[in-house]
């Protein structure tokens, strides 16, 4: 077989996962072809590609190097991936998760401060609104860009402190002093990386069965399907991680307002069983349990 075209964002962390991804393959005896994807809005699409009018910001242009052939495959941050994905491109892999959790970086000046005295620099409204949670003063700035962006920008602005996925730290192998935030429900998926890959291209979808890790699988999809279920296509402030221990698995997640004063949470531990649908049931019980007037109340501020 010819070697495997995998397709990446040109960011130093995107291209350190499609590498992670090529070595996997490589061990596998698979010969692998890194394609960096650079953003662009001129391509050539020889078919309809947003037919459900989904547009994921981050993964857009790999999903049209995937579909106009110029790819096999395409490696994201599972987070930032859609739930809904444009027709023929599914996710077919998923590596092990390495670090799920958020961490606080604070600039030297404010080391000593009190958590509920930092100014805290994110764009997150998940982070925003589960700090709120427990701080109801603190006070904002957006910020965005890749980590060493950020990092430069908390150093130059007017704020004490900002939150990072300890995922993108590591992976970076960054030498920066950080803090646990135990009380911030991950991202849906945060901490893994996914393969992408055409329907149509079996061969090459069941060479990447065999990278493929199962436990991290059902946790992701269980995290996903409570996100899409809440979700309806809105961006809110939903944090969800699930873990397996022995033959349980403990599912924790919240839905929470913008200003952070009304959290619906769900804390389960259960026996898995692959029938059942357990993300979209407990989605479920939190929209029943005033989730769904929650989620009129955000879409409506958004």
């Amino acid at each position: 077989m010819k070697s495997i075209r995998i397709g990446t964002r040109n960011s130093a962390l995107a291209l350190w996962q499609a590498r992670e991804v090529a070595r996997h393959l490589q061990n596998s005896n698979y010969l692998t072809e890194i394609v960096p994807i650079v953003s662009s809005g001129d391509k050539n699409l020889t078919q309809p590609l947003y037919s459900l009018g989904i547009t994921g910001v981050f993964t857009r242009d790999l999903d049209v190097a995937l579909l106009n052939d110029e790819i096999d495959i395409a490696v994201h941050s599972l987070k930032d991936v859609p739930t809904q994905l444009p027709q023929n491109i599914e996710i077919i892999a998923y590596l092990e998760r390495d670090f799920p959790q958020d961490v606080l970086i604070r600039k030297e000046s404010a080391k000593n401060k009190e958590f509920h005295e930092l100014k805290l620099a994110t764009s997150s409204l998940r982070r925003r609104a589960f700090w709120l949670k427990n701080f109801p003063n603190a006070e904002f700035s957006d910020i965005r860009g890749n980590i060493q962006t950020r990092l430069q920008k908390l150093e130059e602005g007017d704020f004490d402190a900002t939150i990072l996925s300890l995922a993108g730290i590591k992976r970076m192998k960054m030498d920066i002093d950080y803090e646990m935030l135990p009380f911030l429900i991950p991202a849906p998926s945060q901490g893994v990386i996914a393969v992408a890959g055409h329907s149509d291209k079996k061969e090459i979808n069941e060479i990447l069965q065999s990278i493929n890790h199962q436990s991290t699988q059902i946790c992701v999809e269980m995290e996903r399907n409570f996100l899409s279920t809440l979700e309806g296509g809105c961006t809110a402030p939903i944090g969800a991680f699930a873990e397996i221990f022995e033959d349980q698995i403990r599912f924790k997640a919240a839905l929470c307002s913008l200003d952070g004063k009304n959290c619906i949470a769900t804390d389960e531990s259960f026996v898995y069983n692959e029938e059942e649908n357990f993300g979209e049931k407990f989605a479920k019980i939190v929209l029943e349990n005033g989730g769904k007037e929650l989620m009129t109340e955000i879409k409506s501020q958004i």
